[in-house]
């Protein structure tokens, strides 16, 4: 296995070509006043495997494909309505 950063997201849009806009959400709790913050980024990545919205995908760091996508979708976690882990490439 490679140093690459890897996350694991749900896919929010999919309207363009090859690519899919993927919201990754962190929960931490704050070191002074303990309040647990929620935080979310957004991320273009490259699609291959034909994501649509709502899927959890993994996404993995990649060189830079366009101005703004230096991400690639390597699988699919799960389909949005089904239970059973799906494969992807």
């Amino acid at each position: 296995m490679n140093q690459r950063r890897r996350m694991i997201g749900v896919v929010k849009s999919n309207k363009m070509t090859k690519t899919v806009v993927v919201q990754v959400e962190r929960t931490y709790r704050h070191p002074l006043y303990h309040k647990v913050v929620h935080l979310h980024q957004k991320f273009k990545a490259h699609d291959e495997l034909g994501c649509q919205v709502g899927d959890e995908v993994m996404i993995v760091e990649s060189r830079p494909l366009s101005r703004e996508k230096r991400w690639v979708v390597q699988s699919i976690v799960k389909r949005l309505g089904q239970t059973d882990v799906v494969q992807g490439a």
